[in-house]
């Protein structure tokens, strides 16, 4: 194709797809789709009516930019600074994690749960520990209006995202948002009927080996939990079976690379019963559900 054919949609995504293959994207094309139609204020599918079009200069300038630093690394959600959970856009920015489709996994069970209790002994509360973007109380909250829920992050910056989700979804007033590291400000009283977690949960060791849009650019501090993998797992285990209701619902997302020793970590606790490892999506062991005794 000649360098004075005019870049219309149709060839910008052809040559884009080309680049980014090159440079190790996982979906060149749905990542060029994305950027496209997020530059030109448009749905993904629209731009499949308009291939002949020449985009407007403005619009050409910001999707080569997001191009360019798609290419090196950074992921889509960074970049156009949103991305899809549970049927429910999210802010997100390199202050918190990107929602992953295995943690709706846990908002899954944690809403079953949350169904099969009696409605007469409600409201019910939740509590989320490291709660990052707030995409698991803010996708809890929409679904299940009989709860409140505090949701509790170490980072003040993951904390603002978390508030801005919760406002633009319209449950802001059912969610409390409290910096705390785990549970240290976090009353140590037996006060909520549901405790979840998608808490650091890989190992110093590992960080090395993992892609570079994960390692170079989401944060460390959600990321990594120690030498183990399972410090702060431990922690939530412990600390939170003194603040579950008798009965309560402890359940944590984590790596299937210590799917073992996390229900082991439980089960030598003695402060749970029925602990079970659940299954995601993908058929991996990706989340502990354990009942306070």
């Amino acid at each position: 194709m000649s360098n004075d054919e005019p870049w219309t949609i149709k060839r910008l995504l052809e040559w884009t797809t080309n680049y980014l293959s090159e440079n190790h994207s996982d979906s060149p094309r749905l990542d060029a789709e994305v950027l496209l139609a997020e530059a030109r204020g448009c749905k993904r599918i629209e731009l499949y009516t308009c291939f002949a079009e020449v985009p407007q200069p403005d619009v050409l300038a910001k999707f080569r930019g997001w191009i360019k630093e798609r290419a090196g690394g950074k992921p889509v959600a960074y970049l156009v600074g949103h991305r899809e959970f549970y049927s429910i856009r999210f802010a997100v920015n390199e202050a918190v994690l990107i929602p992953r489709p295995e943690t709706e996994t846990l908002v899954t069970l944690a809403f079953d749960y949350l169904q099969s209790l009696p409605k007469s002994s409600g409201p019910f509360c939740v509590c989320d520990i490291g709660t990052g973007s707030g995409c698991i109380p803010v996708a809890l909250a929409k679904n299940f209006l009989e709860c409140e829920f505090m949701a509790a992050d170490i980072s003040k910056a993951a904390l603002a995202v978390a508030k801005l989700n919760a406002e633009q979804n319209g449950v802001s007033d059912r969610i409390r948002f409290v910096e705390s590291d785990v549970f240290a400000k976090i009353d140590s009283q037996p006060t909520f009927d549901c405790i979840v977690s998608n808490p650091p949960y890989i190992a110093q060791s590992e960080m090395a080996g993992l892609d570079r849009e994960v390692r170079d650019y989401e944060p460390n501090g959600a990321l990594v939990s120690g030498e183990t993998g399972t410090e702060i797992i431990e922690k939530i285990v412990y600390e939170g079976a003194e603040r579950l209701k008798s009965g309560g619902l402890l359940l944590f997302e984590m790596s299937p690379m210590i799917a073992e020793r996390c229900l082991k970590l439980v089960n030598d606790s003695g402060l749970y019963s029925s602990v079970k490892i659940e299954m995601d999506l993908a058929r991996l062991p990706r989340v502990v559900t354990a009942i306070r005794k």
